[in-house]
């Protein structure tokens, strides 16, 4: 065989080795979001310190953070426990922005007692929490823990390790936001070929034709019923020429809100990686696009509509989001079929995530609604008013 002809063989082998190594990396940063990184962090911190249980709270609010992931937990005492910065041991860590350890929780001095009676719970005597820094390096994001339930302690190593795990979380993080961004990027990059691609065909067509009717006008100026017609014709014309600039500029904005069906859908196909649940995507309407406010509430209420199903239902097989405008405002619906587990926080939605998205609607006029199908199943719905028009 020529050496030209092996060449080319050997050139093909790599660039077919090169695209299953791209899809590759498409679908493991298509799974490395916040909630993979930071549920992984609780498994990972359990094994780093040694300890029985491992868990990760998340910060819902500059000053509240909510435990969400547990790893060998014997009941769900800590799960869903508000901590507010200060309070408890996790709250300390979010106060003073660095590790804390106590040798028993329930009679140190260094830490408040808010939460005795959930830790007694759950057996544990010694416990050990770490920051986990956001991306940007500006603070806190999440607060990993690790306990014990018999007698012990954490020493400097197990913090260290700890510590370690947290640089970990970070990073994992990080390159969740990266993914994030890449996705903006790519929409705004389908906008601007969409935008060149409209203007230089549509807007050059448009331009012609009225062209062309301004000509005839001027070329029979003694027709009065054509001249009339295409004047008509004219100001069509010059409509649809506003509607495409109109069409244009809205192309041209790339701010998140302006994406906000590709965001849903976007979580969609996460969650469905992360659970090998189906997962669809419905937008049962055009939608105008909103503010980052009402968008980003949104977008929060799949997020924790798709993390309860994660969390608290059994035997899901489909879960669908939907979009639509219902009775003037927008409305996202998080539907699945499977069965709650037992539980009073789940069965009258008072869980805390849902209680903060409630009063995030309630201030601009909007309500959420919790509710479990008697033949099994749950929709959580998210309804908010449109932004106000002035006068």
């Amino acid at each position: 065989m020529p050496s030209s002809d092996r060449a080319a063989e050997r050139a093909l082998e790599q660039a077919h080795l090169l695209d299953v190594l791209l899809a590759d990396r498409e679908g493991l940063v298509a799974v490395l979001d916040r909630v993979l990184a930071l549920r992984g962090a609780a498994q990972v911190a359990r094994d780093a310190a040694g300890a029985d249980i491992g868990f990760v709270a998340d910060l819902e609010s500059p000053r509240h953070l909510v435990i969400r992931w547990l790893s060998g937990n014997r009941t769900d005492a800590l799960r869903d426990l508000v901590v507010p910065e200060g309070r408890g041991i996790g709250g300390r860590v979010l106060s003073l922005g660095r590790p804390v350890r106590v040798s028993d929780y329930v009679t140190s001095p260094a830490i408040t007692h808010d939460y005795d009676v959930h830790v007694c719970r759950e057996a544990l005597s010694a416990m050990a929490a770490v920051p986990v820094a956001r991306a940007d390096g500006t603070g806190t994001a999440a607060i990993a823990y690790a306990a014990l339930r018999g007698p012990g302690e954490f020493g400097d190593d197990a913090v260290r390790a700890m510590e370690g795990v947290a640089r970990q979380a970070s990073r994992a993080l990080q390159v969740a936001e990266r993914a994030d961004a890449a996705r903006y990027d790519a929409v705004a990059a389908e906008r601007r070929r969409m935008q060149t691609s409209l203007h230089d065909s549509v807007g050059a067509m448009l331009f012609s034709i009225g062209a062309q009717v301004r000509d005839l006008r001027t070329a029979l100026p003694d027709n009065p019923l054509l001249a009339t017609r295409l004047g008509r014709l004219e100001s069509d014309v010059s409509a649809a020429s506003r509607a495409l600039r109109e069409a244009l500029l809205a192309l041209s904005e790339t701010s998140p809100e302006r994406a906000l069906p590709i965001e849903l859908a976007e979580h969609c196909r996460s969650f469905a990686a992360r659970t090998g649940v189906q997962a669809r995507f419905v937008q049962l309407c055009d939608v105008a696009p909103l503010d980052v406010e009402r968008t980003g509430l949104l977008v929060g209420t799949v997020r924790e509509g798709l993390l309860n199903v994660e969390k608290h239902a059994q035997g899901v097989h489909t879960v669908v989001v939907s979009l639509g405008e219902v009775d003037g405002g927008v409305q996202v619906a998080v539907a699945d079929d499977g069965t709650a587990q037992d539980g009073p926080a789940h069965e009258d939605g008072s869980g805390f995530g849902i209680r903060l998205l409630a009063e995030r609607a309630a201030r601009l006029g909007g309500r959420v609604s919790l509710v479990h199908d008697e033949d099994g199943g749950s929709t959580l719905r998210m309804l908010v008013p449109g932004p106000e028009v002035g006068p």
